[in-house]
C-alpha cells in the first residue's frame, strides 16, 4: 500500500462512519468519512480516489447511483457497497452498476478488509477487459447445463423460490445447485459469482 491509498468512506450513520474510520485505521489505511455521497462527490480529490466503502441506503445520492456515476467520470476507483436491505436483485443492480463488492451489515470486519484489499489489487488496467472475460469463463466452464440455469435466474435477480418455480425444482434444489456454483468457480461471496458471470456476459 503507498502513502497515497486512502480509503473514502461513504454512512449516514454517524457510528458506522467512526467504526469504519477505526477499523481501517487500526489496519494501516488512511480513511477520509462523509455523510452523503453528495458530501464525496464535492469534496473528494479525484487524485486521491483509490477505493470506496459507501452505504446503498442514503439520503441525496444512492451507493448504486454513485456508482454509475463515478463509472461515467470514467474513475478507476473500486467501489464496495455495504447494506443492511441485502437480497439477490440489489446485489445483481450493484455488480451490472459496477461496484467491487457488496457487503450486507453486519459484516465481518476481515470480510470488509479483503473486500477493499482485492478491491484495490484488482483495479482494472487498460486492456484487462477481455483477459477478465476469459478468466471467468474458464471457472465456469465446468458448470453443469442445470447449474448455468440457476446461475442465470441469479443473475436476473431472482430468489431460489422463483427460480425453482421456473425450473420446475424444489426451493431446497436450487439451494445445492447454488452451493455447487460457489464450490466450482472457486468464488467466495455472491459477489464474486456475479462478477463472473457478468464478466463471462451470461
Amino acid at each position: 500500500m503507498n502513502d497515497k491509498t486512502v480509503i473514502h468512506v461513504i454512512d449516514d450513520d454517524a457510528a458506522m462512519r467512526d467504526s469504519l474510520a477505526f477499523l481501517l485505521d487500526v489496519n494501516g489505511y488512511k480513511s477520509q468519512v462523509y455523510e452523503t455521497a453528495d458530501a464525496f462527490l464535492a469534496g473528494a480529490c479525484a487524485g486521491t480516489l483509490s477505493c470506496v466503502v459507501s452505504d446503498i441506503r442514503m439520503p441525496g445520492i444512492s451507493g448504486i447511483e454513485l456508482v454509475r456515476k463515478l463509472k461515467r467520470q470514467g474513475t478507476s476507483s473500486a467501489v464496495i457497497l455495504i447494506t443492511g436491505h441485502g437480497d439477490v436483485a440489489l446485489a445483481v443492480e450493484a455488480m451490472k452498476a459496477g461496484a467491487a463488492d457488496f457487503i450486507e451489515k453486519p459484516f465481518d470486519d476481515a470480510a470488509l478488509l479483503g473486500a477493499i484489499r482485492s478491491a484495490l489489487e484488482a483495479r482494472p488496467a487498460a486492456g484487462s477487459e477481455s483477459s477478465a472475460k476469459k478468466e471467468a469463463e474458464a471457472r465456469l466452464a465446468d458448470l453443469s447445463p442445470r447449474e448455468r440455469d440457476v446461475l442465470q435466474g441469479l443473475v436476473a435477480g431472482k430468489i431460489n423460490k422463483v427460480i425453482a418455480h421456473d425450473l420446475s425444482i424444489s426451493p431446497r434444489t436450487v439451494e445445492v445447485y447454488r452451493a455447487n456454483l460457489m464450490a466450482k468457480t472457486g468464488a467466495r461471496s455472491m459477489s464474486e459469482l456475479m462478477r463472473l458471470a457478468l464478466a463471462a456476459g451470461l
